[in-house]
């Protein structure tokens, strides 16, 4: 009789360990593809990393502007500029010469 009790005893340990198994499967499945598995993580990290290089030229740009007020409040020469190149303005008694594009047609032929 001892060795019909032996079988039953076989069969709960394998049981039991296939159902360890099992749960240690779905741990390790939540632990790699979880709300805050190993993918996740990793994902987050490299979303972290682009956030940082946009601040980073944000902050690059700001900068500029920044620098480019303080121009403007305070630098008489800049606003002269601007309104040089931006507005195409001139002074008074300034001469302006326009420059006929240089052709785009081979040399020879005669445009139609």
């Amino acid at each position: 009789m001892a060795p019909a009790r032996e079988p039953a005893s076989t069969g709960n340990r394998n049981l039991i360990s296939v159902w360890l198994l099992v749960i240690i499967i779905i741990m390790l499945g939540y632990a790699v593809f979880g709300d805050r598995g190993v993918l996740r993580i990793l994902q987050a990290e490299k979303q972290q990393q682009q956030l940082e290089q946009q601040l980073e030229v944000i902050k690059q740009e700001q900068q500029r502007l920044r620098e480019e007020i303080e121009r403007l409040r305070n630098d008489k020469d800049y606003w002269e500029q601007l309104a040089r190149t931006k507005l195409g303005m001139v002074r008074e008694g300034e001469l302006i010469y326009h420059l006929p594009a240089p052709e785009t047609q081979p040399k020879g032929k005669k445009p139609k």
